[in-house]
């Protein structure tokens, strides 16, 4: 048998995940050059942030779990978990920055973090370690599993909604029904999980005063909204798509960007980059998430243990169900999100947890 220290990884993989940073940087530094030049009288502040903040520890989680046997982290998976939830709490202290009316961020020294992106890393390792103790039957007992699941994503969803930020707690908790469901659980317990995800967020977005952002933009997706307020994000965003053509106006070339595009560098990145290389683009960039994806999902079906299996399950989604909810928000498939593309828009904890996360996976592809 070989030994598992000389057996490759999966090199598309490995090959998509650096294809996707080096687009994701090389499109920061054209969606971010005008707004980097008004603010900081610096072309490139915004690239040279997400290369110091977020490239750098994103390179390092890389390399230290790429290396780092999966199964240790087995080990440490109550431990990051609690430590992830203590940083959410912290948000609402001092410590915490409030941007635009959300408290998302966290003033750790010089950096800046926003701990519900960790969670997408910290959750689906304790749920793929929860779910692979062998001890408890947890995939078909209420008591042992359905309840003490649900009590852990309540408190997490809690916390996470009180920043405001609903779409990262739909992302993470999606990719954990995943998880729950590809473990062997009941499918009356995924069906009642389902069931009450959809009254929460009924009465969530129903009950909230006509003024509340999650309310305006599912409203403005109903309707259409006044494309010169509340659907004028999105009548900007599907301009710029539709700009674009099969081919696209040219790298750096974009005119939306300037003024018209809100959040450029980060919620309409995609539009970006659909004006700039047109539908070619746009298709090819979806192909190599799809094949990241597909990898994502070998690895995990040929996995040597359940463990690694379930891991590579949620990461997988997390990356596939992001992707998909970013660019269908900008497309005007689904409403109005914020939610960055991995691996592509600015935000260094963002892109630091998909590179750690893609080392994790790339762990996991030399042990099967």
């Amino acid at each position: 048998m070989t030994n598992a220290k000389n057996r490759r990884q999966d090199y598309v993989f490995i090959i998509c995940v650096v294809l996707l940073t080096a687009f994701g940087l090389i499109m920061l530094s054209s969606a971010s050059s005008d707004l980097g030049k008004s603010k900081f009288n610096d072309t490139y502040y915004y690239l040279k942030h997400q290369i110091f903040y977020g490239l750098s520890f994103g390179l390092i989680g890389f390399f230290i779990l790429n290396n780092f046997h999966y199964k240790n982290l087995k080990k440490l998976a109550v431990s990051f978990l609690i430590a992830n939830i203590i940083l959410l709490i912290l948000i609402f202290t001092p410590l915490g920055v409030s941007h635009r009316g959300a408290a998302r961020w966290l003033d750790i020294g010089p950096f800046s973090v926003q701990p519900a992106e960790f969670l997408k890393l910290s959750f689906i390792i304790y749920l793929a370690a929860w779910l692979s103790n062998k001890k408890f039957d947890r995939q078909t007992s209420f008591f042992k599993g359905l309840l003490p699941l649900m009590a852990i994503s309540g408190l997490i969803a809690f916390l996470i909604f009180l920043q405001p930020a609903t779409t990262i707690i739909l992302i993470i908790l999606t990719a954990a029904l995943i998880v729950y469901f590809m473990s062997g659980a009941k499918i009356s317990h995924i069906a009642g999980i389902i069931f009450l995800g959809i009254i929460f967020f009924s009465v969530l977005i129903y009950s909230s005063d006509s003024n509340d952002y999650r309310r305006k933009r599912i409203m403005t997706f109903l309707s259409g909204g006044d494309k010169q307020s509340s659907a004028y994000q999105i009548n900007q965003t599907t301009q710029a798509i539709g700009s674009g053509g099969l081919f696209g106006t040219g790298f750096g070339k974009s005119t939306t960007k300037y003024k018209l595009l809100p959040e450029p560098i980060g919620d309409s990145i995609f539009a970006v980059i659909a004006e700039e290389f047109g539908l070619a683009g746009a298709l090819a960039l979806i192909s190599t998430f799809f094949i990241l994806i597909w990898r994502s999902f070998a690895i995990a079906k040929k996995s040597p243990d359940q463990f690694a299996k379930l891991m590579a399950i949620g990461f997988a989604s997390i990356i596939a169900i992001q992707t998909f909810v970013h660019i269908a928000a900008i497309s005007g498939i689904l409403p109005l999100t914020g939610v960055p593309l991995p691996f592509i828009s600015y935000g260094g904890t963002s892109l630091a947890v998909f590179l750690t996360m893609a080392g994790i996976i790339g762990n996991i592809s030399k042990h099967t």
